[in-house]
C-alpha cells in the first residue's frame, strides 16, 4: 500500500496511487478516467476480458442530470458524447392497435459501443493502461499489490461471490425473460407495444440509439415464453420469431442480435459495498430494471461519486465510507422505482383491458416518478384527454370527483385513514374523538374513518381502545357522527363528509400498553386473557399466548361483531369496515403464519376464509343494505411463507362475493419479524392488482403524502380511494389546502363558510425589492 503524501490542490492524504479495475464497461472506465484526471501520478490499469470493440446489448440512454455531472467532471468526455447523442422527446404507447402520444420527456441515447470507444480513448489520452482480453486476478489477489480495487464486473461479478460473506448480497430473479435486440432503422420515439398471443401478453421496447439503428427489446412472462416455446429456439430462431410477433411494430423490417441470449432480470442488493482496499460499483453493486434506463446512469454516477470521495476524503477508509453513504440512498430510491417498473410489466396482463389512454397513463407513471402534476407539465393535452376519460368535470382534479358505494356518495376520493389514539376510557370515545374526527372532517376528506372500534373489553389492544359492546358507546359515537354530517356546513347542495367506523377484535396482539409506553409490549398487571386462531403469541418469549378460539368461542365472537353492527347503524355511521388485516383476530385465521389449526377453521385457504366470512356475513346482515361494507386486508406478510399475492386476490374476491363493496388494501404487520419493503406509495402495488384482476374498487393505503400522488393513483386506474393517515395528523385541513394548492374550489372540496377566509395562503413578509426603473452607466 502507498504511505501518506500530499495531492497538489487537495487536503494531505492518504491517496491510492496504485488503482486496479475489474472491467472494462462504462462504470470502470470512468472511475478510471476520474481518478488520473485527478491525480496524473497514479498508475490505473484496467482489466476487461472480452475484446475492445465487444459488447453486449446495443442503445444506451442517459439522463440530463447525468450528462450534467460528466460535464462538471470531465469536459472532454462530455463534449465527445454531444456529438454523438440521438435526441428526442416522445413516447408512442400501442394499446390494441391505437397509438397514444406523449411528448415533452426528453431522452438522449448513443450505441453502448461508440460510448466504450469515447471511454476507450480518453482513458488512452490519460495514460491509463487499458488490458484487453485478460481475466483479471482475483479481487483478493489484486488487493495485495495495488492501494484500491474497483470492481466493476457486472452483475455477475466474481468480486462480489467471492466476497459474499463480506458484501451479503441477495439476488432476485424476476418473473420475465427478455431478450435484447436491434433493428436497423430509427424509431422516432421511445415506443411500447404488446402483443396479446394464444400463448400470452409479450412486451416490446423500443428507442433510437443512432440516426439508423434502434434498440428493441421484447420481454414476457416466464410461462408465457415457455408456451410460446422460446426456451426451444436459438438465438437466430428467437430474434426472427419476434421480428414476426412484431412486424406493425418495425413495418416489417427484421431483427438482429448481438449474443443476445433470453435472459431473466436479476436484482441485486448488497449489504456492504466495500471490502478492504475494494469497493463495488455499477451493476455488481446493485441492478435496476433495464425499463427505467439507470444500468448505466448509476454506474457513472457511482465512478463519479467514488473518485470525488477518494478525492475529498483524508484515507481510503474514509473515502469509501463516504462513497456509500453518499450513493446507498440514490440507488435505494432508483431501485423502488425501478421494482415498481418491472412489477408494472410482470402484471401487464392484469391492465391490457384498461381504456387505452388509463394504460397509457399507467405505463408512463408506472415507476412513481413520473407522476400526474410532471406529466401535465410534459404534455398538457395528453393529461387532459386522461382526465376527461376518468370523468373529471373541467377544471376539477381527479382527487376531487365523487364517487359512489351503493346508496352513499363521497364527495372526493380522499380518506382519513383508521388511525388508533389509544385515548379512551373503558372503551368510551369523549371529546378527544369528537375533535379529532370532526375537524379532519371539516378539513375537507371525503369520508373520515374511526380507529379500530372493539368488539369487547377483551377485543381491545390497549386500555385505552375504543369499544361499541354497550349501547352507551354508540350513544357517544352517535355525538360525533352528528357532528361530521351536521356540524361542517356546506354551500350549494354539495354532499358533506362521511363518517365510517372499523370494527376489530385484537386478537392475539391484545392486552398490551399504550403504543407511546411501548407499543406491542404486554401490560405490567392487569391484563386480559387473549383469544386468537391458534396458541401463538405475537412476541415470542414476551407476549401472552393466546387461548385457541373453540367453537363457542367463534360463536361469541361472530355474535359480538354483529351486535357491535347494529349499534353502529344506529349511531349513524355511513360505512362499515371489517378489520382483517394487521395480524387482528381476522387477519390471525387468514395468514397460514398465523393460523396452523386442523379442524375446518385451517388449513387451505378456503378453511382459513371460513371465520372470517361468517362474521363478514353476520355483520352484512345486521349493516343496513343501502349503505356500503368495505374490508381490510393485509395482502403481504412481509414474511416467508406468509400469505401469497394470489391469495391476497382470492381473500378479496370472497369477501365480494360476500357483498363487500370495496377492498381496504394494506400489508403487514401480521408477524413480529416481518421485513417491509418501506418507500413511497409502497403499499400501493397491491390494490392495484387487486383492482385490476377482480375489477373492484380499491382503497390504496401506504405512505401515500401528496396530492400528486392521490392524482396520479386514480387516473391510473390503481385505486379508488386513497387513505393517507400521517398527513392529517400533520394538517388536518389536508384535503382543503391540496385544493388550494391546486387551484380548486368546487362542490369536491367546499371550504366551510366560516373558514372561507383561510382558503388562501396567508401573506407573508415581503422579500422582493422594487423594480429597477432605470439603468445608468
Amino acid at each position: 500500500m502507498a504511505g501518506p503524501l500530499t495531492v497538489p490542490g487537495t487536503r494531505a492524504a492518504t491517496a491510492p496511487l496504485k488503482v486496479a479495475v475489474i472491467g472494462g464497461g462504462p462504470g470502470g472506465l470512468y472511475a478510471a478516467v476520474l481518478l488520473k484526471r485527478l491525480d496524473p501520478r497514479r498508475e490505473i490499469t484496467v482489466f476487461e476480458r472480452n475484446a475492445p470493440d465487444d459488447t453486449f446489448g446495443f442503445g444506451v440512454v442517459l439522463s440530463d442530470e447525468t450528462l450534467g455531472g460528466i460535464e462538471h467532471a470531465d469536459p472532454t468526455v462530455h463534449a465527445a458524447l454531444q456529438g454523438e447523442f440521438v435526441r428526442w422527446d416522445d413516447i408512442d404507447i400501442v394499446h390494441r392497435g391505437r397509438t397514444l402520444t406523449s411528448g415533452g420527456h426528453g431522452f438522449a441515447a448513443l450505441g453502448r459501443r461508440r460510448l466504450l470507444e469515447i471511454l476507450h480513448e480518453r482513458c488512452e489520452s490519460l495514460g491509463v493502461r487499458l488490458r484487453f482480453r485478460t481475466q483479471a486476478p482475483s479481487a483478493a489477489e489484486l488487493a495485495a499489490g495495488h492501494d484500491l480495487v474497483i470492481a466493476a464486473d457486472g452483475v455477475n461479478s466474481r468480486t462480489r461471490e467471492a466476497h459474499a460473506d463480506i458484501f451479503r448480497p441477495t439476488v432476485t430473479t424476476e418473473r420475465c425473460r427478455y431478450i435484447w435486440l436491434a433493428a436497423d432503422f430509427a424509431f422516432d420515439a421511445f415506443r411500447f407495444e404488446i402483443a396479446e398471443t394464444e400463448h400470452g401478453v409479450m412486451q416490446l421496447h423500443g428507442y433510437p440509439y443512432a440516426p439508423g439503428a434502434s434498440t428493441v427489446i421484447v420481454e414476457m412472462r416466464e410461462e408465457v415464453w415457455r408456451a410460446a416455446g422460446f426456451d426451444t429456439l436459438d438465438e437466430g430462431q428467437s430474434t426472427e420469431r419476434c421480428a414476426k410477433i412484431f412486424a406493425d411494430a418495425l413495418g416489417g423490417r427484421a431483427l438482429r442480435a448481438n449474443q443476445s441470449p433470453w435472459t431473466a432480470f436479476r436484482t441485486v442488493v448488497n449489504e456492504h459495498w466495500s471490502h478492504g482496499n475494494t469497493v463495488l460499483i455499477g451493476d455488481a453493486a446493485h441492478t435496476a430494471h433495464f425499463s427505467i434506463g439507470s444500468g448505466t446512469k448509476l454506474a457513472v454516477e457511482d465512478a463519479l461519486a467514488l473518485a470525488a470521495c477518494v478525492d475529498e476524503q483524508p484515507d481510503l477508509p474514509a473515502a469509501l465510507a463516504a462513497y456509500e453513504s453518499e450513493r446507498r440512498p440514490v440507488v435505494a430510491s432508483t431501485q423502488r422505482a425501478a421494482a415498481a417498473s418491472l412489477r408494472w410489466f410482470e402484471e401487464l396482463a392484469t391492465y391490457t383491458d384498461q381504456p387505452a389512454r388509463q394504460f397509457a397513463f399507467g405505463l408512463l407513471t408506472r415507476s412513481r416518478r413520473v407522476t400526474h402534476d410532471n406529466l401535465r407539465l410534459r404534455d398538457a393535452a395528453f393529461t387532459g384527454a386522461v382526465e376527461e376519460d376518468f370523468g373529471c368535470p373541467p377544471g376539477t382534479p381527479p382527487m376531487f370527483t365523487p364517487l359512489r358505494l351503493r346508496g352513499l356518495t363521497l364527495r372526493n376520493r380522499v380518506v382519513v385513514s383508521p388511525m388508533d389514539m389509544y385515548v379512551a376510557d373503558d372503551g368510551m370515545p369523549g371529546d378527544f374523538h369528537l375533535v379529532h374526527l370532526g375537524a379532519r372532517a371539516l378539513g375537507g376528506a371525503g369520508l373520515v374513518m374511526t380507529e379500530m372500534v372493539c368488539v369487547s373489553p377483551e377485543g381491545r389492544i390497549t386500555p385505552g381502545c375504543t369499544g361499541l359492546w354497550t349501547d352507551e358507546q354508540g350513544a357517544a359515537w352517535r355525538r360525533v357522527t352528528d357532528f361530521v354530517h351536521n356540524g361542517a356546513p356546506t354551500e350549494g347542495g354539495s354532499p358533506g363528509a362521511a363518517i365510517g367506523i372499523q370494527l376489530g377484535h385484537s386478537g392475539r396482539k391484545g392486552s398490551t400498553r399504550l403504543m407511546w409506553e411501548g407499543m406491542d409490549q404486554p401490560l405490567p398487571d392487569a391484563n386480559w386473557p387473549l383469544s386468537a386462531a391458534s396458541a401463538l403469541p405475537y412476541l415470542p418469549g414476551v407476549g401472552q399466548v393466546p387461548r385457541a378460539l373453540d367453537r363457542a368461542g367463534l360463536d361469541a365472537i361472530r355474535e359480538q361483531f354483529a351486535s357491535a353492527a347494529r349499534r353502529a347503524a344506529d349511531a349513524g355511521f355511513d360505512l362499515l369496515e371489517l378489520h382483517c388485516a394487521h395480524g387482528y383476530l381476522l387477519s390471525g385465521f387468514l395468514s397460514p403464519l398465523t393460523n396452523t389449526r386442523t379442524d375446518a377453521y385451517g388449513g387451505d385457504l378456503t378453511g382459513r376464509l371460513r371465520f372470517p366470512l361468517e362474521v363478514f356475513d353476520a355483520v352484512r346482515e345486521w349493516w343496513p343494505a343501502d349503505r356500503p361494507m368495505t374490508v381490510r386486508t393485509s395482502a403481504t406478510d412481509w414474511a416467508e411463507g406468509g400469505t401469497t399475492a394470489e391469495e391476497a386476490v382470492e381473500i378479496a374476491r370472497a369477501f365480494v362475493a360476500h357483498g363487500a363493496d370495496a377492498i381496504d388494501v394494506s400489508t403487514g404487520q401480521v408477524v413480529s419479524d416481518e421485513r417491509p419493503e418501506f418507500g413511497r406509495s409502497y403499499q400501493t402495488p397491491y390494490a392495484d392488482r387487486i383492482r385490476n384482476t377482480l375489477g373492484v374498487p380499491v382503497i390504496a393505503v401506504g405512505a401515500i403524502s401528496s396530492w400528486d400522488d392521490v392524482n396520479s393513483l386514480l387516473l391510473a386506474g390503481r385505486a379508488d380511494l386513497c387513505a393517507l393517515a400521517r398527513p392529517h395528523l400533520y394538517d388536518p385541513h389536508w384535503t382543503l389546502h391540496a385544493a388550494a394548492d391546486q387551484g380548486y374550489s368546487g362542490p369536491g372540496a367546499p371550504w366551510p363558510p366560516p373558514y372561507r377566509a383561510g382558503s388562501r395562503t396567508p401573506p407573508t413578509g415581503r422579500t422582493d425589492g422594487p423594480k429597477p426603473r432605470l439603468t445608468l452607466s
